[in-house]
């Protein structure tokens, strides 16, 4: 009898029925089994920072099973990356999101296939291991990483494989160009940049010197200079400070750009003298009770600038409260004219983008232009044709971008088909380049935008085309660049005919990471 029993068991498990039958049989409830999970979160892999989490395991040990003893996690990683890593870190964590608190273990690995010694034993729950890269600091920009944890392997030699998922596991390159702490500032905001006709690239930023909040403050703009697309950056220069005292005396919401006919960079900011930024600031020129707009320039591509100089009696309304740049990029139209983005909050404290222009190259500046919608802020302008400029504006409103365009200098204003439809925003300033690229072979002039692509929340800072100049922003035209909560501003700018840049703010850090364009435009 206790045969037949015995082969009717066999039975029922060879069926695959011991989860139901056998423990209708026996009485016996067998535990869930233990499930591993991997997913790659959508970041760039940043030369410069101490952890890059590229790959979540996730471990989950069900009620009911004994201690599991884990010893080695089975990976692989793409070849041409190993010339790049200095190393993997492992980390353990109990919850979300990432924490560098608790390192397990760090790897060098030689070959696209490795094991990485670990010791984790764990009773039932859910536990979170991360791969980190740490790359060397002669690691390229526009280069891939592609690591992957394949298997999980216990002190039995019994190998669990790692489901992966769908996520993207091949992580672009780029660079921090200033972290907080960094020459013992509390942290860096307000990234613009722009390419020269050398090839440099300007990157200009706000430096908060005591703490992330806003003018006023200790604050001055900072500049960094690239001569290799971005691979490698000089020293930090100071290139607008107004002097002692430094607290409540700064300046810093830095614009940049560059005339391609004189070769000349300028760099535009706001200085609040005292409590004169957004909610300080009162009617009239002076700036002992408005914010001042002041500019600064460099004839020799960034090695050397100018003195700061306040042009706020050329292009603000006295009865204006407040008058300032973008901040980001500006523009030279093709007639030659100078064109910042700007921002002015009126007699009832109510804000508009604008823009401010000069027709003689830096000269003089023209100002006190009408803005198209109120309620709005910070702005990017682009000439979509000749003598045309659409105005993509910040909206107080949440939830999408606004924008106008104007064929006559602002004197009138028409509302662009796509205002507040076409590009979600979570209020927050966005950047507005127009770029000739290739593309199909051929060069070709093309809006691109980035901003945290959400209607709600500083996160997936994400850059769109539009290949019809801003009259559609198709789906399949955008490109996810770094998915984590962030402050959230970004500036891009033109690297060359195949590869389009974007520096963009952390967490008071700033970093700078290059895309080809054939990732955005598919």
């Amino acid at each position: 009898m206790q045969k037949y029993i015995f082969n009717g068991l066999l039975i029922l498990l060879q069926l695959g029925m011991h989860n139901t039958s056998f423990s209708k049989i026996t009485g016996a409830v067998l535990p869930a089994p233990i499930s591993i999970s991997s997913i790659s979160p959508a970041i760039p892999v940043l030369k410069g920072v101490a952890a890059n989490p590229i790959v979540r395991i996730i471990i989950s040990v069900p009620e009911g099973n004994a201690m599991q003893q884990f010893r080695k996690i089975r990976c692989s990683i793409n070849a041409a990356a190993l010339k790049d890593l200095q190393k993997l870190d492992i980390y353990q964590t109990g919850a979300e999101p990432f924490s560098a608190n608790q390192l397990l273990t760090s790897i060098h690995p030689a070959t696209g296939s490795f094991d990485i010694p670990v010791t984790l034993n764990l009773m039932p729950g859910q536990y979170f291991i991360w791969l980190s890269a740490v790359l060397k600091n002669t690691a390229l920009l526009n280069q891939t990483i592609e690591l992957h944890a394949n298997a999980v392997i216990n002190e039995g030699g019994k190998i669990f494989p790692v489901n992966q998922g769908n996520s993207n596991y091949v992580k672009r390159t780029g660079v921090a160009i200033r972290k907080a702490g960094d020459d013992g500032v509390n942290g860096f905001r307000i990234p613009g940049i722009v390419s020269t006709n050398r090839g440099t690239l300007i990157a200009v930023y706000d430096i908060r010197y005591n703490n992330s909040g806003d003018l006023p403050g200790n604050i001055d703009v900072g500049m960094s200079r690239s001569t290799d697309g971005g691979n490698t950056w000089e020293p930090m220069k100071v290139i607008m400070d107004m002097g002692a005292p430094h607290e409540n005396n700064g300046i810093g919401d830095p614009a940049i750009l560059f005339d391609p006919i004189t070769k000349k960079l300028w760099v535009a900011a706001l200085w609040s003298k005292g409590n004169h930024s957004i909610a300080g600031s009162l009617p009239g020129l002076s700036p002992d009770s408005t914010g001042q707009f002041v500019v600064t320039s460099s004839s020799d591509d960034g090695l050397s600038w100018s003195a700061p100089d306040n042009i706020t009696a050329q292009v603000k309304n006295p009865a204006w409260r407040i008058f300032f740049q973008g901040p980001g990029t500006g523009i030279a139209m093709q007639d030659g004219k100078l064109v910042f983005a700007a921002q002015y909050w009126n007699e009832s404290k109510i804000p508009f983008s604008t823009f401010i222009y000069s027709n003689d190259h830096g000269g003089t500046w023209n100002g006190k232009i009408n803005g198209p919608k109120s309620n709005t802020t910070e702005s990017q302008i682009v000439e979509t044709t000749p003598g045309t400029l659409q105005l993509n504006m910040r909206d107080n409103r949440g939830g999408f971008r606004s924008v106008s365009t104007t064929n006559n200098m602002g004197i009138t204003w028409t509302e662009h088909s796509t205002s507040y439809t076409a590009l979600p925003d979570p209020v927050c300033m966005g950047s507005l380049i127009k770029a000739k690229i290739k593309t199909g072979g051929r060069l070709k002039e093309v809006l691109f935008f980035s901003n945290p692509n959400t209607g709600s929340g500083r996160y997936n800072i994400t850059i769109k085309a539009s290949l019809d100049m801003g009259q559609t922003w198709l789906p399949a035209h955008q490109l996810l660049i770094d998915e984590r909560l962030c402050f959230g501003y970004s500036s891009l700018t033109k690297v060359n005919d195949d590869t389009i840049g974007i520096l963009y703010e952390g967490t008071k850090d700033v970093y700078f990471v290059t895309v080809p364009i054939n990732e955005i435009i598919k």
